[in-house]
């Protein structure tokens, strides 16, 4: 009985921790000659996020469209 309450109290702390990544967001700062400098975030969700505000776009095609318009941005 007691292995089990143990193997489960491990099972829960290793899910947990491992769901606290997930929550975080990663952000970089892109650059046009057209704009002021602005932080561009990929939410948890996988949509991106402009100084804030979420735009519902998956990051990735925002990014590729910033690109295209030739907008720098790191990565």
């Amino acid at each position: 009985m007691k292995k089990s309450i143990l193997l489960f109290l491990i099972g829960v702390s290793i899910s947990l921790l491992s769901c606290n990544k997930d929550d975080g967001r990663s952000c970089t700062t892109c650059s046009s000659p057209d704009t002021a400098t602005f932080e561009i975030c990929q939410e948890s969700d996988g949509t991106a996020s402009i100084n804030g505000e979420n735009t519902g776009t998956p990051y990735e095609d925002y990014i590729s469209r910033l690109r295209e318009s030739g907008a720098d941005c790191g990565y």
